[in-house]
């Protein structure tokens, strides 16, 4: 046990790409410090677009992160005196992240989980799911649609300029150069399987 009080949990920040998580997740970071608390940034191996020791937004806010390959790595960086754990791009952790989360919020730790909520089919990403339903807190972000200006909830992919099919890859790590923000009626999915409601 981390500390002698148990007062441990976890909160959610999610949305489409372009949504402003990162920047979020960085806001609490920063309160943190203000605060003296120690803690302990990690982002997944695969997500290194834009640094490979620092966690970084779209708008180039950033904060040193350290980048481990399987969530339960995660325990190697972790000490006695440390108050919150944060982890960016959760969608793209392996399972184990949901369970790593709920053992350090028993512990007592802070838990602060950034990620895509859903991949660019619409459909619920990763651990995402599962970790939004152990959190204690949820913030829900949304960015602006390129098409309608609308509030965006969804994370649109262009492949040469169409919009991907539902068969490519889930996994396609870039930024403004594949994804575009879009609310539910301006996201496209090509040969997205129709939904049958007389299905028995």
């Amino acid at each position: 046990m981390y500390h002698q009080y148990k007062n441990g949990f976890i909160e959610v920040v999610c949305g489409p790409m372009f949504a402003g998580k990162t920047e979020e997740l960085i806001r609490r970071i920063k309160r943190l410090q203000y605060a003296k608390q120690n803690i302990v940034v990690f982002n997944p191996k695969l997500d290194n677009r834009y640094s490979q020791s620092e966690l970084v937004s779209h708008s180039n806010m950033r904060t040193q992160a350290y980048f481990i390959e399987k969530s339960t790595d995660a325990y190697d960086y972790i000490k006695e005196d440390t108050h919150a754990v944060i982890f960016d791009e959760a969608q793209f952790f392996d399972m184990d992240i949901v369970e790593v989360a709920d053992d350090l919020a028993d512990r007592g730790l802070r838990v602060i989980i950034g990620g895509l909520d859903r991949n660019f089919r619409g459909e619920p990403f990763g651990p995402m799911p599962f970790l939004l339903a152990k959190a204690e807190f949820v913030t829900k972000l949304t960015a602006i649609c390129v098409k309608t200006g609308e509030p965006a909830t969804r994370t649109q992919r262009i492949i040469n300029g169409e919009p991907a099919d539902y068969n490519s890859e889930v996994i396609l790590v870039s930024g403004h150069d594949y994804y575009e923000a879009r609310s539910r009626h301006a996201h496209e999915v090509p040969n997205k399987p129709k939904f049958n409601a007389n299905k028995k």
